[in-house]
């Protein structure tokens, strides 16, 4: 065992080099996009062949045992959660249809909703190397002052919530460094272990070689997180010419406790009228599907040092 941990360990001193000089640091929410993400990314003997699909939120289910839920956005005629699924169940005809070797795996495929838990165990379960989540992105109400009577000297307010329908477009949400002890353990459990036959011994978690590992990974899957993220805005913004607010980091549960590269893609704004058509229609969502389809095939033949043509 101790010597395959340090092969690997060879071959993860040699990466980190190449990443330490290419990865910029993330201490800020606002990413900018960076056409040159494609620098770098190969990894050797890597195969892209799980990518876990993600459909956010969904109906609780009767009975089901308290824990993290949410039910998502409303638009005016419909709900966060029906558009995901139908966006996820599509995505993944496509993917398993238009990208050979590819298998894709559903965090939910009813309307049933999933903890946030079992949708970041059901990834890692599936040892999948790829994870998107399909989401709808909404604004609060804003909060105004009405005039209601009053004198000119001594008028009288009240506060009127207003609805803001403003919000227009796409966005991309990777992890948050806060979040950064969480996404290390979820490695040590499910990259870092799996790759040192271990015979039930556990790992220990102050041993070097465990420490270089993780942050290998760790760096690894970020840069692979942005590098998605950036491929599928590109071909939202150039192919489908929608507006796209770019990427971001956010402390999101499934994101950190996936042990893999992970993005959130907000599809668009369910409270703004013309968004929820677009992501109800047919054709949106197909439009959909077929950008990120075509960013995930641009991101395994990257990953694996493979042309297009191949």
């Amino acid at each position: 065992m101790k010597n395959k941990l340090l092969n690997r360990l060879k071959n993860a001193i040699v990466g980190s080099l190449a990443l330490l000089i290419c990865f910029p640091l993330f201490s800020f929410k606002a990413i900018k996009s960076n056409k040159n993400t494609s620098v770098d990314t190969t990894v050797a003997g890597f195969k892209l062949s799980t990518v876990i699909i993600d459909a956010g939120h969904g109906v609780k289910a009767e009975n089901a045992p308290r824990g993290h839920y949410s039910r998502g956005a409303d638009g005016t005629f419909s709900t966060e959660r029906n558009v995901t699924l139908a966006i996820a169940l599509k995505l993944q005809k496509a993917i398993e249809k238009d990208i050979a070797g590819v298998k894709a795996v559903l965090t939910r495929s009813t309307e049933e909703d999933v903890s946030f838990e079992r949708r970041a165990q059901i990834a890692n379960e599936n040892k999948g190397n790829l994870f998107i989540s399909i989401h709808c992105n909404s604004l609060p109400d804003r909060v105004i002052r009405e005039r209601v009577g009053g004198t000119a000297r001594r008028p009288r307010y009240r506060n009127v919530r207003v609805a803001d329908r403003s919000g227009k477009g796409t966005l991309f949400l990777i992890y948050g460094l806060k979040r950064t002890t969480e996404a290390e353990n979820e490695i040590k459990t499910n990259q870092v272990e799996n790759e040192t036959e271990l015979d039930g011994g556990g790992l220990d978690p102050n041993d070097p070689v465990v420490i270089i590992l993780t942050n290998e990974f760790k760096r690894r899957f970020r840069k692979q997180s942005v590098n998605i993220a950036n491929l599928i805005n590109e071909e939202i913004v150039q192919v489908d010419g929608r507006h796209s607010e770019g990427l971001r980091e956010q402390s999101i549960y499934v994101l950190c406790h996936a042990a893999m590269p992970s993005v959130l893609v907000e599809t668009g704004y369910i409270n703004n009228p013309d968004d929820e058509r677009y992501l109800n229609s047919e054709a949106g969502q197909t439009e959909i599907v077929n950008s990120i389809v075509r960013a995930i095939t641009k991101y395994k033949n990257q990953m694996e040092g493979t042309s297009a043509a191949n």
